[in-house]
């Protein structure tokens, strides 16, 4: 692209010293020359070829004089257009006004036209950065707006609302919530009736962050509710989801999921724990325990594992609280971590409470407690309380 270059100035010898001296620039298409004899002309001039990027203005002009001029040019507000000063040498006044004004450069009569190609060479440099910063921002725009209509998705994909369909929902009392660190997270929690008194339920927690965490925890989410609504045990679904993201995933991403199937006529868990936060059982009575469990792989690690399940029997009033590391990692200014005790002594404050209630009081609890430290993994949790 030619560098499209303004000379404003009254006196007509300009233009022909200015053609004459670029003209091998001109011929080569690197420069294109327009001309005009005061502002008024100039701003003409502007309004047909926008994407003029040099102006050489001459201060004392009939009409309007350059330092007007200027002033119009700068409430254009457009950076990458730059003014470049001419007037007599002992003009010094009115040179230092155009430069506090905001003109790039200047230059004197009579003019050194090897000193003015300097000039426009260093003018096209801030030109050709300032180009470069403004697509990088458009582009950041564009990334950001990309992220926001993420964002609404991930949640959108993401139970909202936390009753069940079927005859005996009354006897269960389900609330999640998920914080992303980012725009997007890798966390994700689901739950679905399987028949009229089981429903499959999961926590995760896919490696990494941003927009490959997202997009891996939409696929794994996807795969473990579909093999789940097939009605198989926990440990074969497990199985199942494991060997296909083997065979689908990218950059050795992997997955830890907490995948059960609960019984809510009976309260009785079928679990499987593929790698995750073991999580902790709230008696009715106040106590906290961890559910301990067998240990198996996360999924999509290593194709054709095996996978074990365990139960656990959830009595009236009892309910597990499930959770990703984002809650016991989160750390404060001083780089300490929420933990485990403080976790456990705040799950037994919560006695008797809803799984809103239980789900509300840590996040608080761990905002309180970073106190305005920047979030470093997404907060995720899900409880299920047996009324």
């Amino acid at each position: 692209m030619s560098v499209k270059i303004l000379s404003v100035d009254d006196e007509n010898d300009l233009e022909l010293l200015l053609t004459q001296y670029f003209r091998r620039k001109i011929r080569n298409g690197e420069y294109e020359f327009f001309f005009a004899h005061n502002g008024l002309e100039a701003l003409q001039v502007l309004l047909k070829h926008p994407d003029i990027s040099i102006i050489l203005s001459d201060i004392n002009m009939p009409e309007m004089d350059g330092l007007t001029l200027l002033a119009k040019i700068n409430e254009m507000r457009i950076p990458s257009l730059k003014c470049i000063m001419v007037s007599a040498y002992g003009d010094m006044d009115n040179i230092r006004q155009a430069m506090n004004a905001g003109a790039f450069d200047f230059a004197t009569k009579p003019i050194d036209l090897d000193d003015l190609q300097r000039t426009i060479d260093k003018a096209e440099e801030q030109i050709e950065y300032i180009r470069s910063a403004q697509k990088e921002h458009a582009q950041l725009v564009d990334i950001q707006s990309d992220l926001s209509v993420a964002q609404e998705i991930q949640h959108a994909i993401l139970p909202r609302s936390f009753d069940l369909k079927v005859p005996d929902a009354d006897k269960v009392n389900i609330y999640a919530s998920m914080v992303a660190a980012k725009d997007v997270g890798g966390d994700f929690y689901d739950f679905f009736p399987i028949d009229d008194h089981r429903m499959g339920f999961t926590i995760a927690d896919v490696s990494g962050k941003g927009v490959p965490a997202a997009i891996f925890m939409a696929v794994s989410r996807t795969l473990i509710k579909a093999t789940g609504l097939q009605d198989k045990p926990t440990d074969q679904c497990m199985s199942t989801v494991n060997n296909i993201l083997c065979d689908e995933s990218v950059g050795s991403m992997f997955v830890t999921v907490f995948y059960g199937i609960y019984d809510i006529q009976t309260g009785l868990i079928t679990f499987t724990n593929a790698g995750h936060n073991p999580p902790y059982i709230l008696k009715a009575d106040g106590q906290v325990k961890v559910l301990m469990s067998p240990c198996n792989l996360v999924l999509g690690a290593i194709s054709d594992m095996t996978f074990s399940s365990d139960t656990v029997q959830l009595e009236p009033g009892d309910a597990i609280y499930m959770f990703t590391d984002g809650v016991t990692e989160a750390e404060n200014g001083n780089h300490d971590q929420f933990g485990e005790a403080r976790l456990e002594e705040t799950l037994a404050e919560c006695k008797e409470k809803d799984s809103q209630h239980i789900v509300e009081t840590i996040n608080e609890k761990v905002k309180a407690f970073i106190d305005g430290a920047p979030q470093s993994d997404d907060i995720t949790q899900l409880v299920i309380r047996r009324k």
